[in-house]
């Protein structure tokens, strides 16, 4: 049956979840997602992401993706974006439709990865899958240029005059971007999501409606606690949430994406600490101390 409930638009704090798997399989462990999905809820998340670079979806075939979401959007009783992203427009579709079918209260889509396209071409691509979801269910740009094509701010504000999107995620860490982006959404109205955590604090106050975090799949009461400190504009209480922010991405980024997330999810007792690749022994070491360091500080975070 299709989805024929209102659509949420995006806004808040989303965490944007890690995907258990099952050991020595590329599929998702049910039962672990279940699990996780319930405690991130209750930790007040206003929604979650399914399949974004947190969730490594580019791991995951299509037919894994449509069955997880099918899943998860059983279970999840808040608003859920699923990524669509895919190297090609086919896949794309594909599993839009099949999120069409599901709970889900949007749809997250980069440009298409791997293979390098020009402005032109990307928004062909775009055009092309708003044409044919002919409005059954909100689209969200995603741009994260550390991983695949760029959305530069001519093109965003190309694309976002259409009227055919209903937002877009940023996810460049690129400040000067943002404020491009927050320039346009002061005239036009779409949904400005930060996809960057260390950005946050600086862009919520100017007009951004919320983030996607990844952090928040490790620490969602962290990001929960500083969307509500910055929302009553408690500015003391956010910088110092932000002070522990900070500190967590600076360790984070020691590790290829989503290892060090992972590792402290797994730390709190969470079935997602599963590599896709090996890692040498130094960086097998500094996870270690990581998730010695991390289990000290979180008693502070969760009672900031």
């Amino acid at each position: 049956m299709r989805n024929t409930k209102p659509f949420p638009l995006a806004g808040g704090v989303y965490t944007a979840l890690a995907t258990p798997r099952l050991d020595d399989a590329i599929e998702v462990d049910a039962s672990a997602l279940f699990d996780y999905l319930d405690t991130i809820m209750n930790a007040g998340v206003d929604g979650v992401v399914l399949f974004g670079s947190t969730g490594e979806f580019v791991h995951f075939d299509v037919a894994e993706r449509m069955r997880t979401l099918a899943l998860a959007s059983k279970r999840c009783r808040i608003p859920l974006l699923v990524n669509v992203s895919h190297s090609t427009l086919g896949g794309a579709l594909d599993l839009a439709e099949n999120a069409l079918d599901s709970c889900a209260s949007g749809l997250l889509l980069m440009p298409p990865y791997f293979y390098r396209y020009n402005e032109a071409q990307i928004f062909e691509f775009y055009r092309q899958f708003a044409v044919a979801l002919a409005g059954r269910m909100p689209i969200y740009l995603y741009n994260i240029p550390a991983f695949t094509n760029p959305i530069p701010a001519a093109l965003a504000e190309r694309l976002l005059s259409t009227g055919e999107f209903a937002g877009i995620k940023d996810s460049s860490g690129d400040w000067q971007l943002f404020e491009s982006l927050q320039t346009l959404h002061a005239n036009l109205p779409f949904r400005l999501l930060i996809g960057s955590d260390p950005l946050y604090f600086r862009a919520r106050p100017l007009g951004a409606d919320g983030m996607i975090s990844g952090v928040g799949a490790a620490v969602p009461e962290l990001v929960v606690a500083l969307d509500r400190a910055l929302a009553a504009n408690d500015l003391g209480r956010a910088g110092r949430l932000n002070t522990f922010l900070d500190e967590f991405i600076a360790w984070i980024n020691q590790f290829p994406a989503t290892a060090g997330i992972k590792r402290a999810a797994a730390a709190r007792g969470w079935k997602v600490n599963h590599s896709h690749t090996p890692f040498d022994e130094q960086t097998a070491a500094t996870l270690r101390d990581f998730e010695q360091w991390f289990l000290a500080w979180l008693p502070a975070v969760l009672h900031a």
